[in-house]
């Protein structure tokens, strides 16, 4: 008796998968590593499951990353992604081989939308499995009396998710998933729950272990595309590097089947800018304000301006009301609504190595060396590009590194409140690690196909890479992006590049930009005046 298959093969320049099913119906999915959207033919059941597709294809990429990468560590973590995904597709595959006409109506916890759902047949005793008709994936009837709604099936037997996502506390309502919200203080009541919570809170996880499994399946087909702004981003990497890294880390940081925690750092979401502001980024956003208690919106005036976000970093991250931030904004927008978004209280605090004054805590040069033994340790596995991705998991101590990670998910967050507001366009301000929170922002904001939701960005001693996939960036704002930077600021200069393996901070050189992204985005050495890190709020002057 023929059995349920998926096989992925490499044939020349060209990748493809085929996935065959005992009544022998097969679907193949083709195109190159650079493919955002591959070639789908074949039958209709199988083709048009999403959760299947975009696993099938991302087994495909792993397959061909496995005999294309140079290094023998990588080409390991290549074929045991590669096995991941390949269970992924032949699991959901032998369900569609025995779908019934059944069908019930309910919300469905992995693409948080209202669905219809077709009925598997399965053995009697077995619990009841179906499949969601708009995302392919695994569900089960919610074990709440009453609860119409479905939930998310486990990829691991004896795992299967017993609650829907309302009644995990995975979203705060199924119904206000998709809803805008009319000013940034309303964010507060949108995450507010409907339903009692009968099951643990999701987990925001990090790089975690390479061999976790991947389940998005919008954000799989565009892997190739989305890799090489992940390794830009958050690689430093370019080219070919760049995008083996990022597809490195969407495999290594991933969503277990059926999960809606958000994983791996920021890259898989930064993927889903269609997303921004609809039931799956209320589900990611969730997540994170779970993790994150100090995420929080402070009103800081009323105005009829252009309303203006400020967000600060490790020198004032305690502070409440205007800190530092008085000045510089009310004289370059001083009829505008500021307000001032709250993140990641506590990495921001552990960061021990600058006080809340901006006064610096023993020797930069002694730090450096510390940060920097922690490096050379990681650089002697000789891991090419995967040696960021693998220095995140091994130094997960740092509080720098936690609390640029943070920086890098409220970043995202930060995205889809603004998407999901009816207000702005806004002006974004940050300083430190907050204007990294507003870099991802508009990273993030710039793969959305929508009208721009921010005007201008203005971002101080910039705690973000020197080398970034700008073109989003640039996409996001109707105005310009203007980076100010100095060459005196001893944190970005010591700190930075030791903490970051080698890489320069747009605060202390101003980003690598080609000469083409010059009119949008701008960069301006304040290094006659700035002479520190803490500096730029009481000098700078805002364009």
């Amino acid at each position: 008796m023929s059995r349920t298959t998926a096989i992925a093969q490499v044939i020349g320049d060209r990748i493809l998968c085929t996935v065959k099913i005992p009544s022998g119906k097969s679907v193949v999915i083709s195109g190159t590593l650079d493919s955002e959207n591959p070639s789908v033919e074949g039958y209709e059941q199988l083709r048009t499951n999403q959760a299947l597709i975009g696993n099938a294809w991302a087994y495909a990429l792993q397959t061909a990353l496995r005999v294309s990468l140079p290094i023998e560590e990588e080409q390991k973590v290549a074929a045991k992604m590669a096995k991941a995904h390949q269970g992924i597709t032949v699991w959901i595959a032998e369900y569609i081989e025995d779908l019934t006409e059944e069908l019930r109506t309910g919300w469905c916890s992995s693409c948080i939308t209202h669905s219809e759902h077709r009925r598997v047949k399965r053995p009697i005793g077995v619990l009841p499995t179906w499949l969601c008709v708009t995302c392919g994936s695994p569900t089960v009837p919610c074990a709440i009396p009453k609860c119409d709604n479905m939930a998310s099936k486990n990829f691991k037997i004896g795992q299967d998710r017993k609650y829907c996502a309302e009644h995990r506390h995975d979203i705060p309502s199924f119904v206000r998933a998709d809803h805008s919200i009319d000013s940034l203080t309303d964010y507060k009541e949108f995450m507010t729950y409907d339903k009692p919570n009968f099951g643990r809170i999701t987990k925001i996880v990090g790089v975690g272990t390479l061999g976790a499994l991947l389940f998005w399946p919008l954000a799989i087909i565009a892997a190739p595309a989305i890799g090489g702004a992940a390794g830009v981003l958050v690689g430093g990497y370019s080219g070919a590097a760049a995008t083996s890294f990022g597809l490195a880390w969407i495999g290594g940081g991933a969503i277990a089947t059926g999960g809606l925690g958000m994983a791996g750092g920021t890259m898989i979401v930064t993927a889903l800018g269609t997303a921004l502001g609809g039931g799956i980024s209320a589900s990611i956003a969730n997540s994170y304000v779970q993790q994150d208690k100090s995420f929080h919106f402070e009103m800081l005036k009323g105005g009829i301006g252009v309303p203006v976000v400020v967000c600060s970093g490790f020198l004032t991250e305690s502070g409440t009301g205007w800190a530092e931030w008085k000045r510089i904004i009310t004289t370059r927008y001083p009829d505008s609504p500021v307000y001032r978004v709250h993140w990641g209280a506590k990495e921001l605090r552990d960061i021990g190595f600058v006080s809340r004054d901006g006064v610096v805590k023993g020797s930069l040069t002694l730090i450096a060396q510390r940060l920097a033994a922690q490096a050379n340790k990681i650089a002697a596995m000789k891991l090419g590009p995967w040696t960021p991705l693998l220095a995140l998991t091994s130094i997960a101590k740092n509080p720098w590194h936690l609390a640029k990670s943070r920086a890098d998910k409220t970043g995202v967050i930060l995205a889809d409140v603004l998407a999901r507001t009816t207000d702005g366009p806004f002006v974004l301000v940050g300083h430190s690690l907050g204007a990294r929170v507003m870099t991802v922002a508009a990273q993030t904001l710039g793969t959305k196909h929508d009208t721009p939701k921010i005007e201008a960005v203005q971002l101080l001693g910039n705690a973000a890479g020197a080398k970034i996939s700008w073109e989003p960036m640039a996409k996001s704002a109707s105005g310009k992006i203007f980076n100010y930077f100095s060459r005196n600021d001893k944190v970005l200069k010591i700190i930075y590049p030791v903490a970051q393996g080698g890489q320069s901070a747009a605060g202390y050189t101003g980003f690598d930009l080609p000469e083409r992204a010059s009119g949008k985005i701008q960069n301006f050495d304040e290094s006659e005046r700035v002479r520190g890190h803490s500096e730029y709020q009481q000098i700078v002057v805002l364009r």
